[in-house]
């Protein structure tokens, strides 16, 4: 089947720009807040803030580092002695932090240092992008305010742009609900050895209102404010929420373990929205506002580049890097300029409308930077972290099929454009990499789902949740039936992890991770099932 790329997804674009014209009319704080964008730089220091009196420790969240560069990777904090109060414990000026890069943990080979300003208008979080750094070599940072020092945090960079690795080790996770489970995932994480990058595919954060006793987390000692009993809405409720997520401790293990690279789902702003869309069926330019909120408070806390920072309600999250020759990651965002669900958000029979073929997932501008990217690549491996999951799903032998209206399926016109743009490209060894479903699968993508002997175009590895769903099941009632229905499924795990991927010229291998349990702490990590995709000649085989 060819698709072709309407004009409509090019009108749709316009429309909206109309709505966010409308919406930069509203008046009120919280708008202003939300949308400034002649904000200060806090990567370079300007005049010297001598900090105030800080007589608890202002690290509480902990460090990260990400979107590692062959020269340069970002190093983040965010000051917060009292993290679930609004103000973080601190006054409303400007404090400043001095970071430092080392070759070594005992920090005896300074790489770099300096300063930064921490602005109340970031909430007093720092974005440093450390540069005229050595490739492919790992460092170790840590930052100093008010006379504390942080937590030491290792970061690696990444090979030269020429360069073609012995071999790429990165895991990827989604979905981590706090009042669900236990991040035990994390902690395992964490003490992977040799992992050159972690990444997270979405749902951060859960804007859903958590009890005072934090949900599925058994607390002998612990209780949670008030205002954590409502869905966020508010900058001060995103910053709240990332703050309580922030403070869990194999959270901050592993971001300080390993470099990051961040994509958002729906949850880090309203569960299953679309564009400008809530599914509370808020008005437009109401929600752009809570919109512009919930990004500029995710740009707040993580590891991200200038180029993410937000103008008000929009903030450029997809974004392309690469290990070499190795690997060439595009790093989508699913979220921001699709078209709202078809028939409703939850999982439908086809129509008429999911049929449209002007439908879009990415939008106009995002899809032609993918297939330009495609066109350009030279990598062996073409990775796509991104949200949802691309390939068919049936959940039943015998139609009318429903498929979920909020992944791929709701969107087929625009998955056929995508595939279509890899195989013009002649992208040999495409990898998708999935979250979203809280269950582990392992998929090949097919030129045409509908005929198990078509030609098999890449791979699609779907990650677990780290909480979300609670505890979970290995396998659920209709295992048999769900195998049969899609025979382009290799795998299926419902029990909570994160999926650990190993590239070379010659293979990738994923290994599914998984812990038993997440309502109580401390489960051990196992490894569900490996899976071998060889380069040249895609498809998933048990290891």
């Amino acid at each position: 089947m060819t698709y072709t790329r309407s004009a409509d997804i090019e009108h749709r674009a316009a429309a909206r720009h109309v709505v966010r014209r409308r919406f930069l009319t509203v008046t009120g704080a919280a708008a202003a807040l939300a949308f400034g964008t002649n904000l200060p730089d806090t990567a370079h220091a300007g005049p010297t803030h001598k900090p105030p009196r800080l007589d608890e420790d202002p690290f509480t969240l902990g460090v990260a580092s990400g979107d590692p560069l062959p020269d340069s990777v970002v190093l983040w904090t965010r000051l917060a002695p009292k993290p679930y109060r609004a103000d973080s414990g601190l006054p409303g000026r400007p404090i400043t932090v001095t970071w430092e890069l080392a070759h070594d943990r005992g920090f005896t080979r300074t790489a770099a240092s300096g300063e930064a300003i921490a602005h109340p208008e970031f909430h007093h979080a720092v974005h440093i992008e450390a540069e005229g750094l050595e490739a492919a070599t790992s460092y170790w940072y840590r930052f100093r305010a008010g006379g504390w020092t942080s937590p030491t945090g290792r970061t690696r960079t990444a090979p030269a742009q020429d360069a073609v690795p012995e071999s790429m080790r990165l895991a990827f996770a989604s979905c981590q609900r706090y009042d669900h489970g236990y991040f035990t995932a994390y902690r395992h994480l964490a003490a992977e050895p040799d992992i050159d990058l972690v990444i997270h595919l979405g749902d951060y954060i859960y804007e859903s209102p958590i009890d005072s006793a934090g949900g599925a987390r058994q607390y002998t000692d612990r209780v949670l404010p008030g205002h954590f009993n409502r869905e966020t809405v508010t900058l001060d409720d995103y910053r709240l929420r990332y703050s309580l997520y922030r403070s869990d401790p194999d959270l901050q293990a592993a971001h300080a373990a390993h470099p990051w690279i961040t994509t958002w789902d729906d949850h880090e702003v309203d569960n299953n929205y679309a564009t400008d869309t809530s599914q509370d069926a808020d008005p437009p330019e109401e929600f752009l506002i809570r919109r512009a909120a919930a990004y500029r408070a995710y740009y707040e806390n993580m590891p991200l580049r200038r180029p993410q920072r937000p103008d008000g309600p929009d903030l450029q999250l997809y974004r392309r890097l690469h290990y070499g020759r190795l690997a060439q990651l595009d790093i989508l965002d699913g979220r921001q300029y699709r078209d709202d669900q078809a028939n409703g958000d939850g999982w439908k029979v086809p129509g008429e409308e999911s049929q449209d073929p002007s439908r879009t997932m990415l939008g106009a501008t995002q899809e032609r930077w993918l297939a330009t990217g495609w066109l350009r690549s030279r990598a062996v491996w073409n990775i796509v972290p991104q949200q949802t999951v691309l390939s068919r799903r049936h959940s039943r032998l015998e139609g009318p099929f429903p498929v979920s209206m909020d992944a791929w399926d709701g969107y087929p016109a625009a998955r056929g454009r995508l595939l279509a743009a890899a195989e013009t490209a002649r992208i040999a060894n495409l990898v998708v990499l999935s979250g979203d479903v809280h269950v582990h699968y392992g998929l090949d993508i097919k030129a045409d789902f509908d005929d198990t002997d078509s030609r098999t175009l890449g791979v699609e590895l779907v990650t677990t949740s780290v909480s979300s769903g609670g505890d979970g099941a290995e396998r659920p009632a209709n295992w048999d039936t769900l195998m049969k229905a899609n025979p382009h499924l290799k795998f299926y795990n419902g029990q909570r992890g994160y999926v650990l991927l190993t590239l070379n010229e010659e293979r990738l291998r994923a290994d599914y991770r998984t812990v038993r349990q997440v309502t109580t702490p401390g489960a051990p990590l196992t490894t569900a099932a490996s899976f071998v995709s060889e380069a040249g000649d895609p498809g998933l085989k048990p290891a």
